[in-house]
């Protein structure tokens, strides 16, 4: 999943949504600097990721995409799944995507200093652009395709999954409700298990 929905399933604790965006920029055990729910919110991340690479309607998502783009193709439905979230915000959330987007980024820029260097280049960008609030429009997903393609020195072409999310719109967005259904239940289930680990190691 991308940064929208690993926000989302922080479920509204900033600390947690704090570890959950940083984590890919965490590299093993350089956690340990920051608090314990920041670290929940690294080890959230993981978690989430770990699920979605197993699960086999995400696999079947990429399977549309692999012949086209190889081992490319989990980026990309990562960011297709996001575009859906966003296009369909209102199912999931009574809060409306501007105003919870507007949220994430004023908490960014709150906490950026203290974060790594690449979150915080990170930051700047999705502030600039409004990338959260624009995965909902096809235009917003063209944008990042085409950075991404360009990180990668146009050898992932991933500039082109546009016409693959026009194709496949509605076999991606049937894929992207069954697994989000698992992946909330399984967050959920994660979260009351580090909230657990968390007590304990405070009471030892």
């Amino acid at each position: 999943m991308n940064f929208l929905a690993h926000l989302y399933l922080s479920q509204n604790n900033t600390n947690i949504m704090v570890g959950n965006f940083i984590a890919d920029h965490i590299r093993g055990n350089n956690f340990l600097m920051f608090s314990k729910e920041i670290q929940q919110g690294i080890f959230l991340h993981r978690a989430i990721d770990t699920f979605t690479d197993a699960h086999e309607v995400v696999r079947k998502s990429k399977r549309r995409l692999h012949k086209r783009y190889r081992h490319y193709d989990g980026v990309i439905i990562d960011i297709l799944y996001d575009h859906f979230l966003a296009k369909n915000w209102a199912n999931y959330s009574a809060i409306p995507l501007n105003i919870y987007t507007k949220g994430i980024y004023e908490l960014f820029m709150e906490k950026s200093a203290e974060l790594p260097l690449k979150s915080q280049q990170f930051i700047t960008y999705m502030v600039d652009y409004d990338i959260l609030y624009n995965y909902q429009f096809e235009d917003g997903i063209e944008r990042v395709l085409k950075g991404m393609n360009n990180r990668t020195k146009g050898k992932s072409q991933m500039n082109l999954a546009i016409e693959d999310l026009k194709i496949l719109k509605n076999e991606l967005q049937e894929d992207f409700t069954l697994f989000f259904e698992d992946l909330i239940a399984f967050t959920n289930q994660k979260l009351k298990e580090l909230t657990v680990i968390s007590n304990e190691e405070k009471r030892n």
